[in-house]
């Protein structure tokens, strides 16, 4: 009997195995790859670039520091757009985190291409209108042909440049609402006296 509780046990145990989701992977941590990618932006540190019309340009390199063949393993470059601590603070939403699955700090994907090994590359950015007000700097990532980042670099915060964002509505909306506004007005004004008029018949 001791026996056969003991295969029951077994049993079950298999089978909440089979049907318990899997412990999430973690992602790669930030933290255990090497600063390998020289990366430079355009704008001045506190340059004002606003949405949908200015440009900038990334421009991103193996250190000098590396030894050669370090490179061997990049097959792309990811560049980001990254919130800078300052446009963190008390939204969560926005927040870094060491790993890069978990990452809310850099949502924005500016592109990615191939990498040619021994070359500069570089990307001319047009601030897409859908990028909000905030404070910004520029990250890359060295992928490997299954795009698993194992290396980066990064303009860093100290460096951050600033987006104005589209907020305001369009002169062309505001002149349709104050159309529609006064024939509302005049509308409610032709039934009040037409129903009046019946009244006093």
């Amino acid at each position: 009997m001791a026996r056969q509780g003991g295969v029951v046990s077994l049993l079950v145990v298999l089978l909440l195995g089979a049907w318990l989701p899997a412990p999430a992977a973690a992602g790669v941590l930030l933290s255990t790859l090497p600063k390998a990618l020289a990366v430079t932006a355009s704008p001045k540190p506190g340059q004002v670039l606003h949405s949908g019309v200015d440009k900038l340009t990334v421009t991103w390199s193996l250190n000098t520091t590396e030894p050669a063949g370090a490179d061997a393993v990049y097959k792309n470059v990811q560049v980001k757009l990254c919130y800078a601590p300052v446009s963190q603070k008390d939204r969560g939403w926005r927040k870094s985190n060491d790993d890069l699955s978990k990452d809310k700090a850099c949502q924005f994907k500016l592109t990615q291409q191939a990498y040619a090994a021994g070359a500069r590359g570089s990307f001319e950015y047009t601030v897409a209108r859908d990028i909000p007000t905030g404070s910004y700097y520029v990250r890359a990532y060295a992928l490997d042909t299954s795009g698993t980042q194992v290396a980066y670099g990064q303009t860093g915060p100290a460096a951050a440049f600033d987006v104005a964002g589209i907020t305001g509505i369009h002169a062309s909306i505001k002149v349709a609402a104050g159309v529609f506004s006064a024939f509302s007005v005049a509308a409610l004004a032709f039934f009040f006296v037409v129903e009046n008029r019946k009244k006093n018949k």
